[in-house]
């Protein structure tokens, strides 16, 4: 014999409000008018790149004037060897500098995020306070400090070289942990239980899965070197200037159009770089997707 059980009585779900007039005219408006203000914003932005380009080919004598189209300031550019050593300078500079920052920040990053502990807060901590230092304060300080040094700390590229790896590797850093924070450690702890070596399990297991974080954070490293001004008028020895300091100095006066030429050649191999990684990471198999999450570290 079977009783009926009562069983309570369950409030009916009210379906969802249709949104207002003023509600739809929103959502219109803000997919009408959302792409037309990125795009506003990215012109913007991008503006000044494109009137660097165009002043390039100016036959006026300065950027600041425009008169024709001419092709003549892209030979005379070669024929100013201050312009000219300085840019080998920079990408001296910057090449050495990323090299190192990449090396320093790799390691740091894989041991932040792997030997956890006590000192993390503190080297985090350190690494934090070599990004937020106004640049002003770290040139300062350095250039003091390289002065009481003295020797090969005041002569060629050394100075510079140390005070672009400085940040550059905090930089490297964080990208190259937050990377390996979000992997699971038990691939490289199955490499150790098959009697990898740690040196072969390296190389073989953690460099590969945390290569997107260190090129991308060569990139920026790279790039931020290029653009390193206010340190690196503190510390330059006489006869060595980098292509922004150059620039720098002529913000005063007249900038002529093979300035801009000169920018214009720095600008396409920023982006023969990037196209480069882009490559490379596109053969080894990553999506359109995956690249670009590369470029941001993530």
């Amino acid at each position: 014999m079977t009783t009926d059980v009562p069983t309570e009585s369950r409030p009916a779900i009210e379906p969802p409000h249709p949104p207002s007039a003023f509600g739809r005219a929103r959502g219109v408006a803000a997919r009408a008018l959302l792409p037309g203000w990125s795009a506003l914003v990215i012109l913007f932005l991008f503006t000044p790149i494109f009137f660097l380009v165009a002043m390039s080919f100016n036959d006026f004598k300065t950027i600041f004037k425009w008169t024709k189209f001419s092709t003549k300031w892209w030979g005379k550019m070669f024929d100013n060897q201050t312009l000219v050593d300085s840019v080998v300078t920079s990408l001296e500079v910057a090449v050495i500098s990323t090299a190192i920052a990449l090396v320093l920040g790799t390691l740091a990053g894989i041991a932040l995020a792997r030997k956890p502990g006590k000192w993390t807060v503190g080297f985090v901590g350190l690494v934090l306070l070599i990004l937020v230092t106004p640049e002003i304060v770290d040139g300062a300080g350095q250039l003091s400090w390289f002065v009481r040094l003295g020797g090969p700390f005041r002569v060629g590229l050394t100075p510079i070289v140390l005070v672009h790896t400085v940040f550059s590797s905090a930089v490297v850093t964080l990208i190259v942990r937050a990377r390996l924070a979000g992997l699971d450690a038990r691939l490289e702890e199955a490499a150790a239980d098959l009697f990898a070596p740690p040196t072969r399990a390296f190389f073989q297991i953690t460099l590969p899965l945390v290569m997107p974080a260190v090129l991308s954070g060569g990139l920026l490293a790279f790039t931020l070197s290029l653009d390193n001004v206010v340190a690196t008028s503190f510390v330059s020895p006489a006869g060595k200037t980098t292509f922004p300091n150059y620039v720098f100095g002529l913000s005063g006066g007249v900038i002529r159009p093979e300035v801009a030429s000169m920018s214009t050649v720095v600008i396409g191999l920023t982006l023969v770089s990037v196209m480069i990684v882009a490559v490379v990471l596109r053969r080894g198999g990553q999506s359109g997707t995956e690249i670009a999450a590369t470029f941001t570290g993530n």
